[in-house]
């Protein structure tokens, strides 16, 4: 805006210059046809012969102009201080498709849209790779890039994958032969690329000491730290397993975690400082149960950049996803849908003119990706963004007036449905929406200022998270209702659509009466198997399932100033592959040897037989103790100087054996497992 603003007054001035070397120190005369005021030079001889003198004068003062004003643009937009226009990212139509006319073909980036990330890859889904032939894509300032044409591993279609990036900012053609159903169909299209906004300088959330009431240790792993599950309804629903979330952003060490509903660690593992897990959840592929997680970094904008990953029930890493298209895999879902096939969010802030929105010149917007991703592959199959589809007066957060990235969508949930569409949440625009699963177009909006349907009494959400589509049509939402505060209390919600009356209705809600809970971020609502529905608060880390008609079944919460992002309860069979661990220590005597024990993640577990001895090779059974918790301990009214256990089943059978370990003295122990 400045920049622009100071070039128009040099070409101003110049233009005035002008017309007084052509005509009269007074150029300007009423015509007398009109009111208007038109230009009619009156010509006199002597100042035609200052033409040149004037004219020279001219191309002084304009070169002093630009040199000054120029000056103050470079002082504006480098060094300290900096302020940095930004190129217009607001699209003038929106609903683009990506499907190319009638060849079945769906493409990303989908065609005349302007949210490509340099390093994109180029998606053709729809027909075998060798289907699609002569790919030639040539960007308006980087000129022709080869590259390779890779199928995806389910044989319905390849992506072109260019050898270097694009220029920021050009415009991308891409031509094609398609060759299916025995006809041969030219395609062409094209996209401009982005400009993206580096978040080399944005900090992470802060990760701060936890206090020492609020987290366990134990002495057979060393340096984790899981939160405390308080347990304040006891379960009264054993068949709906374990508990499964995760810690943070907030205080504490960060890790996926499952507990019992006694509120037992089954598993953590600790991650790096700072480094966060989020989405822990359990979910089925091809007929086998894996657990899903994110980590990675959540930064202050309210996003993440990582990797999913994929475990067995042996809590082996089986897949990972870190992102395609040179987006980041972020943390709010990722789903697995069969085929090697999985959805995931990605977050693309660019670099965005906000003005005629409110917001800064020199602004940025959070541009918010959906993924389709082969798995075996790594290659993005298939990509939508918020941008090409969903205006910025959709949004319920103001433009900023300064440079921050303006989180105007905020992408949450990504619902697959069996016949194609995809539901989403999202948090900024309040509302949810079905798009046409291969086109990308939004078939409805439920909710917001530009709902398809009229909201029936309750329905209306604000700030929710979790969309989720049941088996017989009806939705359910995590309705946070703040922040900042729009509700009195968050709740789950159910919700019925008529889709012929373009009605809503509301079918339940759920809340949490003692104390009543508002959270400010975060949360999910999970429908279980009986129907009942689990609850979980999110940005106040409470866990909550009611039975269908409403009744409590259980209720636990973490330490209230910690988080989490979602909690899930599934029944859960595992036996890591890294064996029990166990620590054996002298006690203040020096004369009797105290054994501990655990087996982190396992389950099945019901006692534990301990081994002692003076060698690895000379131990034999000492004591069979039950397996009481995380860790069990006993005391050997002897001093050994080794000691292993095994992990023994509810029939008594060994289903795990730790190595020997020399027993450590009385002091050393004291320090263990801080």
């Amino acid at each position: 805006m400045q920049s622009s603003l100071t070039r128009a007054t040099c070409r101003h001035v110049l233009r005035q210059l002008l017309h007084c070397a052509d005509g009269d120190v007074a150029p300007f005369r009423r015509d007398t046809r009109g009111d208007s005021v038109r230009a009619r030079p009156v010509a006199h001889s002597h100042m035609r012969r200052n033409v040149l003198i004037i004219l020279g004068v001219v191309a002084l003062v304009y070169g002093a102009l630009a040199i000054a004003l120029d000056s103050a643009i470079l002082r504006l937009s480098s060094g300290k201080g900096a302020v940095a226009l930004s190129p217009a990212c607001l699209p003038a139509t929106l609903d683009h498709s990506a499907a190319l006319g009638a060849t079945g073909v769906d493409v990303s980036p989908a065609p005349d849209t302007d949210t490509a990330n340099p390093h994109t890859q180029v998606s053709f889904l729809g027909v075998p790779a060798d289907e699609i032939r002569e790919v030639a894509v040539v960007g308006a300032h980087s000129g022709r890039h080869p590259g390779h044409v890779r199928g995806y591993s389910q044989g319905d279609g390849a992506s072109f994958a260019p050898d270097s990036p694009f220029a920021v900012g050009e415009r991308v053609s891409v031509r094609a032969v398609i060759v299916a159903h025995g006809r041969t169909t030219p395609v062409s299209f094209g996209f401009r690329v982005d400009t993206p906004y580096s978040t080399a300088n944005t900090t992470d959330f802060a990760n701060l000491p936890a206090a020492p009431a609020d987290y366990r240790s134990f002495y057979t792993l060393a340096g984790a730290h899981p939160p405390v599950m308080t347990v304040t309804t006891p379960d009264r629903d054993p068949a709906a397993g374990d508990v499964f979330t995760t810690n943070g952003p907030g205080p504490g060490q960060y890790g996926p975690l499952i507990y019992t509903p006694q509120g037992r660690v089954v598993w953590f593992q600790r991650l790096p400082q700072g480094e966060a897990a989020e989405n822990l959840n359990v979910q089925t592929d091809e007929g086998r149960r894996y657990l899903t997680w994110w980590r990675g970094h959540v930064l202050s904008l309210g996003f993440g950049q990582g990797e999913d990953v994929v475990m067995d029930s042996r809590y082996r890493t089986v897949a990972r996803y870190a992102g395609g298209n040179g987006l980041p895999a972020d943390l709010h879902d990722f789903r697995l849908t069969g085929r090697g096939i999985a959805y995931t969010t990605a977050y693309n802030p660019i670099r965005c003119d906000l003005s005629q929105v409110g917001g800064s010149p020199s602004g940025a917007i959070v541009d918010n990706a959906i993924q389709q991703v082969d798995m075996r592959t790594g290659l993005v199959r298939w990509e939508w963004h918020s941008l090409d589809h969903v205006g910025a007066a959709e949004s319920e957060v103001e433009a900023p007036s300064n440079s921050t990235p303006w989180d105007y969508f905020h992408l949450n949930s990504i619902e697959p449905e069996p016949d194609g569409k995809i539901l989403i949440s999202a948090r900024s625009t309040w509302a949810a929406y079905q798009l046409q699963g291969a086109s990308g177009q939004i078939l409805w909006r439920l909710g917001g200022n530009r709902s398809s349907f009229a909201m029936g009494p309750g329905t209306r959400m604000a700030w929710q998270h979790d969309g989720r589509v049941l088996a017989d049509g009806e939705l359910t939402f995590f309705d946070d209702g703040s922040n900042p505060p729009i509700h009195k209390q968050s709740r789950a919600i159910r919700v019925r659509l008529d889709l012929e009356r373009k009605r809503a209705t509301l079918v339940a809600a759920y809340t949490h009466q003692d104390p009543q809970l508002l959270a400010a971020s975060q949360g999910n609502a999970q429908t279980l198997p009986d129907g009942g529905t689990l609850v979980g608060y999110g940005g106040v880390p409470a866990i909550s399932e009611f039975a269908s008609d409403g009744s409590l079944l259980f209720d636990a919460h973490q330490p209230y100033d910690m988080s989490f992002y979602r909690a899930f309860r599934y029944p859960w069979s595992a036996r890591p592959v890294s064996p029990p661990s166990v620590l054996a220590a002298l006690n203040d005597t020096g004369e009797e040897t105290v054994v501990h024990a655990s087996w982190n993640g396992a389950t099945g577990v019901s006692s534990w037989r301990v081994l002692a001895g003076k060698s690895p090779a000379s131990l034999t059974s000492k004591a069979v103790i039950g397996a009481d918790g995380f860790e069990s301990s006993t005391t050997l009214p002897v001093k050994y100087i080794y000691a292993a256990v095994q992990a023994l089943d509810a029939a008594g059978r060994v289903i795990g054996t730790s190595p020997a370990a020399k027993v450590i003295g009385y002091y050393a122990s004291l320090s263990a497992g801080s």
